[in-house]
């Protein structure tokens, strides 16, 4: 592997930009429905039309809630079919909610009625490979202990929120011969053929789900909903990091109808070179734009949401 590419793999990681590298075996479990679509595009039609306040490049504009800017986005990028959120993964000793859990607090209701599938960034391997697995699992501690504890459980709850929304969740569903591969893999190639399988995964499941919608007369023209690292979204990603990405390839598959929003918790957000690389950083200042929410448009059908700074505590 190049050294640049090792490099930039590295610095990701440690930026929380990755995936959240955990192997699960739980499934999302059914809950009653606590929420009905007619209620919840209610909801949604209330906040849809208030306009932000511009603040600068990149298109940016404030909100009062992320919900309207996360409503925002979605209008701007023009009915996508398929939406790719990325988060910066809650860091280890975080003191603020994460992306995942604000996203399944505040922002998941606004697609009830609209999405149809939630396909979440955790590998579900069958159990016929668990010696495999449990590999794998030690393989990627060093990056796993850099997060946040409840990363994983944060993502199986939103699966059960989305279930109550009726919004069918699902999890990456890797065969033996994928856990076996990465078990067997170099050491110093491990995390880059996790990173490379996730994106294939996302794109193959996320697609079939796309060409169903598009065959039912129930889903056709929602959305499919994909969440995970923001190192997997990138419709424009550099060579360096192109094959950890399923964007450009799911984007083409529906024709152009693929949207990407980042969701960063401001309090995540890092002063390293990864970060100062990202194009919306140098025109995010805390201190000035971090009492609401602010959305940037960083390319065509690409956002960026910062959510609210926390309140400084007395």
């Amino acid at each position: 592997m190049p050294l640049m590419t090792v490099r930039a793999r590295s610095a990701a990681l440690a930026a929380g930009l990755g995936p959240c590298l955990v192997l699960s075996w739980a499934a999302c479990r059914p809950a009653p429905s606590t929420s009905s679509s007619s209620s919840a595009a209610r909801e949604r039609d209330a906040t849809a039309a208030r306009p932000g306040v511009p603040c600068g490049a990149l298109d940016c504009m404030q909100y009062d809630s992320p919900r309207e800017a996360f409503l925002q986005a979605l209008s701007a990028a023009g009915d996508p079919l398929v939406l790719g959120l990325g988060e910066a993964h809650a860091p280890k000793g975080a003191t603020v909610p994460s992306a995942a859990r604000r996203f399944t607090g505040d922002l998941l209701p606004v697609l009830a009625g609209r999405a149809s599938d939630l396909l979440l960034e955790l590998m579900m391997p069958p159990d016929g490979c668990l010696n495999a697995v449990a590999e794998v699992r030690r393989e990627q501690e060093p990056v796993i202990s850099r997060q946040a504890e409840a990363n994983p459980d944060e993502y199986v709850l939103m699966g059960e929120r989305a279930r109550q929304l009726g919004i069918v969740p699902d999890m990456l569903r890797p065969t033996c011969g994928d856990m076996d591969a990465i078990e067997h893999a170099d050491a110093s190639d491990v995390i880059d053929l996790s990173l490379t399988t996730i994106a294939r995964l996302s794109c193959a499941q996320a697609a079939r789900l796309a060409d169903r919608d598009a065959l039912s007369d129930a889903d056709r023209g929602k959305i499919v909903v994909v969440y995970g690292g923001a190192l997997h979204n990138d419709l424009s990603p550099t060579p360096e990091t192109a094959r950890w990405c399923y964007a450009p390839q799911l984007d083409a598959h529906v024709g152009g109808r693929f949207a990407a929003l980042d969701l960063v918790v401001p309090e995540f957000i890092g002063l390293d070179a990864t970060w100062a690389r990202l194009p919306w950083w140098p025109h995010y200042d805390k201190t000035r734009l971090g009492r609401k929410a602010t959305l940037f448009r960083t390319a065509p059908r690409s956002f960026v949401l910062v959510f609210p700074a926390a309140a400084p505590s007395p």
